[in-house]
């Protein structure tokens, strides 16, 4: 009349579910995007993201010291020129005075090596096409002459203090090119958080405000296709191959089955990015009273790391890890 088997009786309690967890989720899982911006005086909230900001120098390095002392594992940090600063080339990208390269220069004087600081490895921010690469004569991304870009650009964001580089365009060999350029220039030791299965998303929305983006059109030939699983093993075995530190599947939560069998396969940490979509998603709903936001915001994160991300690159890893 009663059954053999309780499993309940492990979760009675809080301190009964926490013993027998499977999954942490801690505040070193957590890197914190942050964007900087050229031309502005204040911070400037991104409203598609509420309570995402376009920074200053100063309210960088000021953000930037809070997350850290929460205990975040790192800051990945994106820039924003002026438009008037944008042009075919991206070349405000390998300007050692463009804006990320003096983001990086503020935060690697602020904060040193008590944080890994990561650098947004791309063009897209810096053209004025809004492509991850250089175009040909035909308007499409011309994959070499792009290599050629990250190559510089890799070295010029060494240069201002990177520990990571994050090659994210989607460029067949770039994360080749970048380590023989990183390794040819002295820089060895800096590594790469490659953006190894990237997909063509439409929850990206809100980081084209995020970075004032110039897009037009979109970049389904050189992202991935959503509808593709094999494809994303065979990028990461390749960037593992070129010599990727770490490999990333973007977006996360529309994308756990192929994190999961990234995780099994890869022989090297993993990291996964909550994009802005995500955020935004999240955040509307909590708005509008529909869901519980700090409880959607944890069961979510624990959802990525449950799929076997090590690494969780999210817009709330400041707040989760206050919170944790």
């Amino acid at each position: 009349m009663f059954p053999t088997y309780r499993p309940r009786r492990l979760r009675r309690t809080p301190a009964l579910r926490r013993l027998v967890a499977e999954t942490s989720l801690e505040p070193r899982h957590l890197v914190l995007p942050m964007f900087v911006a050229d031309g502005i005086d204040t911070p400037r909230e991104i409203s598609s993201m509420p309570g995402v900001f376009q920074h200053t120098l100063d309210s960088l390095r000021a953000a930037a010291t809070d997350a850290v002392a929460a205990g975040v594992g790192g800051l990945m940090l994106f820039g924003v020129p002026r438009p008037e600063d944008k042009d075919a080339e991206g070349s405000g990208a390998t300007d050692p005075d463009g804006i990320l390269n003096r983001g990086l220069r503020a935060l690697a004087s602020e904060l040193g090596d008590s944080t890994v600081l990561m650098a947004d490895t791309c063009l897209d921010e810096f053209t004025d096409h809004g492509h991850c690469g250089v175009l040909d004569e035909a308007g499409n991304v011309d994959n070499d002459s792009t290599l050629a870009r990250y190559v510089d650009m890799a070295v010029a964001q060494a240069e201002a203090g990177a520990h990571l580089l994050g090659p994210s365009g989607m460029m067949d060999g770039q994360v080749g090119a970048i380590r023989d350029a990183l390794d040819a220039t002295g820089f060895e030791d800096i590594g790469q958080i490659a953006y190894s299965a990237k997909y063509a998303s439409a929850f990206y929305g809100p980081f084209r405000e995020a970075v004032g983006s110039s897009l037009k059109g979109d970049r389904r030939t050189y992202q991935q296709d959503a509808a593709n699983r094999r494809e994303s093993a065979r990028e990461v075995e390749l960037d593992v191959a070129e010599g990727a530190d770490l490999v990333m599947v973007k977006p996360a939560m529309s994308f756990l089955d192929v994190l999961r069998e990234t995780a099994d396969a890869s022989p090297v940490p993993v990291a996964a990015y909550q994009i802005s979509g995500e955020y935004s998603m999240i955040t509307a709903a909590a708005q509008n009273g529909w869901i519980d936001r700090d409880a959607a915001i944890l069961e979510s994160l624990t959802s990525i790391r449950r799929a076997g991300a090590d690494v969780v690159l999210t817009y709330w890893a400041a707040e989760a890890a206050g919170w944790l």
